[in-house]
């Protein structure tokens, strides 16, 4: 009995003894795991702890570019011609994070406080809104099966996949499920895309035109319940002059549009944003390095995409102002000539049935400096359906026509300096008898032989005696019931030569798109002969203007030019800004002619206007500024049926030019009027000249000043040394 309870006693020892080493081995578990959480908070806090703390601090610095109003453009003589309007503003700018419903949720808040017109509301547009507020109908317009399909494609990816899917979706919604978008869907659709249109944390222009003062009151008050939106002050260009000199000012794209997208690549590479506004026609294109500005920087510092604080880095400045070699006065009242003389003309259909247009270029031959560049188009009003006069001085550099004998002076003078011809020589006009084609005769001498010199040529316009010129540069002479001399090189020798007055090549003026015109591509002698005439290749209004000038000012080719100064940018509405940059007289090379020579050209363009048998005789004969210049008339088809497109060219006053002009009228008329030759091209240079000096007698009257153009190039050392470094240059 002893031994039993002496075993029962020593069992329980032993259970005793295995529960303390049990709990021991727990205790020593925990102690481990403990101390190795210890270890790791250790490593944690002392090895990393800076870096995280660093990582929940962290903050992102982003710069953000704010466009400036544009520079302003002015005329010569400081009046703004296109200018920047302030408009009432409000902008969106959404963060890194901000969602697509969360803009819709702004959107549709900030449809109650403003009007936003949705025309320019696409399908797409509403296909992407009723996708939003519709996802789970929208799902189920694309099969599980289908998805699938996509996804077992190994050569699409997951972004593949989700793009086609959603496509998919697209092209299901129906006609009458966007028919159930109310007008206020609408509304919200239209500032959304504004909102979805920019970058994150790039302001995006909600609506800056016709913004009320009650709509920029009412979200002002309410912009703690539009994250993202602000009311500021933005801008608009202003043509002050309306139509006048419109498609050669150009156009800025709009806040939507933002960069051109044929100009895209150019602007990126030059630091501007795709939502900028910017130049993307003539002078606002081409100047708008200057016209830009400098834009305002903003510092955004943002936190998990939030920002948190905004710092000014750079103030911005607006773009530099533009002061023009234009006349707006004196181009108004060219506009007005022209349109007035075109009106009486399109009223007489009958004479004229293709007469639509006229252009007219006045420059200071000396400086090239262009005073008015005008163009008026008869043409109908798409939106109206009614026909009336448009801006279309665009095509005084960028259409080309034949202009007929207005180039006889480059003719004589391609004559002189190809050896082909002496000033003062006498050749005899009769009509050409060319084996196997009709006699070409001049318009005063149909039939009999005229002995003529060359300055008789030009003041009566003889086509033969430029023809026998033509001959002679081919290498021949004129023999009666004969075939011409066939040398297709003397169009390159023509054609070099007229290049040096500009005929044929760019002129260089500051703007884009200039046309050098087009050359013929025949090369029958016969066209030749056309050539001499102006009656093959075309020209531009400008090109005739280079040339006048070129002769004017004794041989210089200066290039023209539309921007005389670049000034600093002002408040002070009643003076422009310091001078920063003034455009120079630019020699782009001087004829091979001698001065004996070019004045010999220019006394038979003095004859032109001031002799009886002068082709301009009737229109300047009294002109108290002594003009000098050329006529022309050359033969052209339309629609199979013939017309005329009659031109003229000039300067004044003849001893010490200070204006040069050309005018250009196409299709003029079908038929020849006879003697006189009283066509409109020579009523509007008339009218353009007297106004021209009418306008300078004025102001001399008002200020003293006779507002002349800048004074002829006098010292032809300095002119022939440009001419020398174009030529080093170009070798």
């Amino acid at each position: 009995m002893e031994e039993g309870l002496e075993g029962l006693k020593r069992s329980k020892r032993k259970k005793k003894t295995h529960v303390p080493i049990r709990m021991n081995m727990l205790f020593f578990a925990v102690f481990l795991l403990f101390s190795m959480l210890v270890l790791r908070l250790g490593v944690v806090q002392i090895v990393n702890g800076e870096s995280y703390k660093s990582e929940v601090e962290r903050t992102e610095d982003v710069v953000v570019n704010t466009g400036v109003p544009r520079g302003k453009i002015y005329d010569r003589y400081g009046n703004v011609i296109v200018d920047n309007v302030p408009l009432n503003a409000i902008t969106y700018t959404r963060t890194n994070t901000t969602t697509t419903e969360e803009m819709i949720d702004v959107a549709t808040k900030l449809s109650k406080f403003i009007d936003k017109d949705p025309e320019s509301v696409t399908v797409r547009d509403k296909k992407d809104y009723w996708i939003i507020k519709n996802s789970d109908e929208a799902e189920k317009l694309v099969s599980a099966s289908e998805i699938k399909k996509l996804q077992a494609d190994e050569e699409l990816s997951e972004d593949d996949v989700n793009a086609k899917v959603y496509k998919m979706r697209l092209d299901r919604i129906t006609e009458d499920k966007l028919e159930s978008l109310s007008k206020k869907d609408l509304e919200v659709i239209a500032i959304y895309r504004e909102f979805a249109g920019g970058y994150a944390l790039n302001p995006q222009i909600v609506k800056n035109e016709d913004v009320t003062p009650d709509e920029f009151a009412k979200v002002s008050e309410h912009l703690n319940e539009l994250p993202g939106v602000n009311t500021t002050t933005d801008w608009k260009r202003s043509y002050v002059f309306d139509d006048t000199l419109r498609t050669i000012l150009g156009n800025v794209s709009s806040a939507r549009e933002g960069l051109p997208k044929n100009l895209v690549d150019a602007y990126l590479a030059e630091g501007y944003n795709r939502n900028d506004r910017v130049g993307k026609s003539y002078l606002e294109l081409q100047y708008e390095d200057l016209l830009q500005g400098q834009k305002e920087q903003m510092k955004n510092i943002t936190k998990n995409g939030s920002i948190i604080e905004s710092l000014l880095v750079q103030e911005g400045q607006r773009g530099k102002d533009v002061v023009l070699t234009i006349d707006m006065e004196l181009q108004r009242e060219v506009e007005k000539i022209i349109e007035d003389e075109l009106s009486k003309q399109i009223q007489d259909r009958g004479a004229s049935p293709n007469l639509d247009r006229a252009y007219v270029v006045m420059i200071n031959p000396n400086t090239g400096e262009i005073l008015s560049m005008a163009g008026k188009q008869y043409m109908k009003n798409e939106e109206t359906g009614k026909y009336e006069m448009r801006d279309a001085a665009l095509g005084t550099f960028t259409s080309s026509y034949e202009v007929g004998s207005v180039v006889k002076g480059a003719t004589v003078l391609t004559g002189y300096m190809t050896g082909n011809l002496t000033p003062g020589e006498t050749l005899i006009d009769e009509p050409l008898k060319i084996k196997g084609t009709p006699p070409k005769s001049s318009w005063f001498n149909k039939y009999g032989q005229m002995p003529i010199t060359d300055l008789f040529a030009l003041e009566k316009s003889s086509n033969s005696y430029m023809w026998k010129v033509a001959l002679r540069i081919a290498g021949g002479r004129y023999v009666p019931n004969q075939p011409i001399v066939n040398n297709p090189e003397a169009f390159d020798t023509f054609r070099t030569h007229f290049a040096q007055f500009g005929l044929g090549v760019p002129t260089g003026i500051d703007l884009p798109g200039e046309s050098p015109g087009l050359k013929g591509t025949a090369t029958d002698p016969g066209f030749l002969l056309d050539y001499a005439i102006g009656q093959f290749d075309t020209y531009t209004t400008m090109q005739l203007a280079q040339y006048v000038s070129t002769i004017a000012n004794d041989g210089y080719r200066i290039q023209p030019h539309m921007m005389k100064e670049i000034r600093e940018p002002t408040n002070d509405k009643k003076s422009l800004g310091s001078v920063l940059f003034e455009d120079e007289t630019k020699v782009l090379n001087r004829i091979d002619a001698t001065q004996d020579q070019i004045e010999h050209v220019q006394k038979g363009f003095y004859r032109v206007y001031h002799n009886p048998d002068g082709t301009a005789y009737n229109e300047f004969k009294d002109a108290p500024y002594n003009a000098a210049g050329k006529s022309g008339t050359a033969e052209t088809y339309v629609d199979g049926k013939l017309n005329y497109n009659t031109t003229i060219i000039g300067y004044a006053p003849f001893d010490n030019p200070e204006v040069a002009y050309a005018t250009v009228v196409p299709s003029s008329h079908i038929q020849a009027s006879g003697v006189s030759d009283p066509y409109t091209n020579k009523k509007i240079a008339k009218r353009v000249m007297d106004k021209y000096f009418e306008l300078k007698k004025e102001r001399a009257k008002t200020s003293g000043d006779t507002n002349t153009v800048d004074k002829k190039v006098e010292n032809a050392k300095d002119a022939e040394k440009q001419q020398e470094k174009i030529r080093e240059e170009s070798n």
